[in-house]
């Protein structure tokens, strides 16, 4: 299963985190790949916000993994930016993700090739920033072209179109 949504602004890179966490419970695996500044952060605001979790979702960047508990009862956000770590699930398992990941959504930034051993199953989000949409009228600076990826058992089936809404 596979989405592919063109965002225009931050604010619309919030509001796709907020769909994409109608999608998520707990024991779920995101993986946020792109380049710096393409808006993964952003992503994740809107995820928060939308699971009604406790705390200013920012870079993990120098914390390399913050936890946000939920305010309503529900799974609580791991954010981590896995950017600066050079090793793969060994040098991760000082966060103990494994521990975390059956009651929160675990959100990683920079994590392909470090943390897909987590889950048999992911979310994969893509995120590129676009070229050539002048055409379109607005700063082709803000647009990102977001694929979302759904690997393994859990998404297998299931309908990830809703998030182009």
């Amino acid at each position: 299963m596979e989405a592919r949504i063109t965002v225009k602004t931050p604010e619309h890179m919030k509001e796709l985190g907020r769909r994409l966490a109608a999608l998520l419970g707990p024991g779920d695996l995101v993986l946020l790949s792109g380049e710096l500044g393409a808006g993964k952060t952003t992503l994740t605001r809107g995820l928060g916000e939308a699971l009604g979790v406790r705390g200013a979702v920012t870079s993990p960047t120098f914390v390399i993994a913050r936890v946000h508990p939920s305010l309503r009862g529900g799974p609580a956000l791991v954010h981590v930016d896995a950017y600066r770590l050079g090793g793969g699930l060994d040098e991760m398992e000082d966060l103990d993700l494994d521990v975390s990941l059956p009651e929160s959504v675990v959100v990683v930034e920079w994590g392909e090739g470090k943390v897909e051993e987590l889950s048999e199953a992911r979310l994969q989000v893509v995120i590129h920033r676009a070229a050539g949409e002048a055409e379109l009228g607005v700063d082709d600076h803000d647009i990102r072209e977001v694929t979302v990826t759904g690997v393994g058992p859990r998404w297998v089936g299931r309908d990830l179109s809703g998030l182009a809404a």
